[in-house]
């Protein structure tokens, strides 16, 4: 019986966490959307925005812009609201611009992210 009170005091201040926690429900970044360009971007490079895809972490949506048929910037419209994907963005980007297409890699901890921003610019370079 004496075990009982501090067992059941734990297993309260343990349960309280998960009661409050509130996972993010597709929200979308509050900061401008990130960019990268290569030197030789041009301002009259064509366009394209790719569908936008819904993961389980949130909405994904990629904007390319082209110079002839070579992407020349990278932008996210939309991404999920998590640490890991403000850390994979930049990679994601970077990978593309070097690869200049939609094969690259995915980003380890931000796996879920990273299929998106796939879909959404292998879509955009097809429209395009």
């Amino acid at each position: 019986m004496k075990r009982a009170l501090p067992v059941l005091v734990l297993t309260v201040a343990g349960l309280v966490p998960l009661w409050r926690y509130e996972p993010s429900h597709g929200t979308t970044a509050t900061e401008p959307p990130t960019t990268a360009t290569t030197p030789s971007a041009s301002a009259s490079g064509r366009v394209v925005a790719g569908p936008t895809v819904t993961t389980e972490k949130g909405d994904v949506q990629v904007e390319v812009t082209l110079d002839g048929d070579r992407i020349s910037s990278v932008r996210m419209l939309k991404r999920p609201d998590s640490p890991q994907t403000k850390g994979a963005v930049p990679t994601l980007i970077q990978e593309t611009l070097k690869a200049q297409s939609a094969d690259v890699d995915t980003v380890s901890g931000a796996t879920v992210t990273s299929e998106g921003y796939k879909k959404s610019l292998q879509a955009a370079l097809d429209e395009a």
